[in-house]
């Protein structure tokens, strides 16, 4: 059984966006603001795809196929 993993940074939102790494950090910011989390936490596949409105699906085979 393979595990995928469960948390998304900033290179993930580049890879997977087209966007810079840059965007990423500033993406990752504003969804722990909008979950109410604090700096320290992780964002999660699911919370990234909840925001963004991409199909987790799609968020999973990448993060499979990167892992």
């Amino acid at each position: 059984m393979k595990i995928v993993r469960a948390c998304i940074y900033p290179k993930d939102i580049q890879c997977i966006t087209g966007r810079s790494e840059r965007y990423g950090r500033k993406l990752l910011n504003k969804i722990k603001v909008y979950f109410g989390k604090q700096p320290h936490q992780f964002i999660t596949a699911q919370e990234f795809s909840e925001y963004s409105g991409i199909n987790q699906e799609i968020i999973n085979d990448y993060l499979d196929k990167v892992s």
